[in-house]
């Protein structure tokens, strides 16, 4: 059903919406369970390993939670450090398993490196494609993981 679709049916219908203005408003503010929603953090995954510089197994977690961190206003200038957030790491494992059984991305054995698969370059292509709160979102997280990856990599030089 379209939106246009749903106003005039529900005034066909004749339904009726009662709104308590007088309830007090709980803060729109992410918990754990939306933060750290596992399709949310499979495109994130899935977006990190079909980028140039591929993450690898180990620094994944570490990765995600520093992306997220960046990305998200309720994040930047936060001394919460999700990226050493366990819960996180977890998920973020639960996610990688579940692309890597859909057959969306691979991990090189030799090099422990995750790059997606054509199918999964495909649906992430398809994710950013647009002006959707996912597709920014996406594109706001691979700029950081560039940048990121980007600092890293001086560090390496300057040591």
């Amino acid at each position: 059903m379209k939106f246009d679709e749903f106003f005039t049916e529900s005034e066909r219908l004749k339904i009726n919406l009662r709104i308590n203005r007088d309830s007090p408003k709980a803060p729109l503010l992410l918990n754990n369970e939306a933060l750290f929603h596992l399709p949310f953090l499979a495109m994130v995954v899935l977006m990190l390993s079909s980028v140039s510089r591929k993450p690898k197994v180990h620094e994944l977690g570490q990765l995600v939670g520093e992306c997220l961190e960046k990305t998200l206003s309720g994040f930047k200038g936060s001394a919460q450090d999700i990226g050493w957030s366990s819960n996180l790491r977890v998920r973020t494992v639960k996610a990688l398993t579940f692309l890597e059984l859909t057959h969306l991305v691979t991990i090189d054995q030799n090099t422990k490196t995750i790059t997606a698969t054509p199918t999964g370059r495909k649906i992430i292509e398809g994710a950013i494609s647009g002006t959707t709160n996912l597709a920014i979102t996406l594109q706001h997280i691979e700029r950081t993981y560039r940048n990121i990856a980007a600092e890293r990599q001086i560090e390496l030089e300057l040591s």
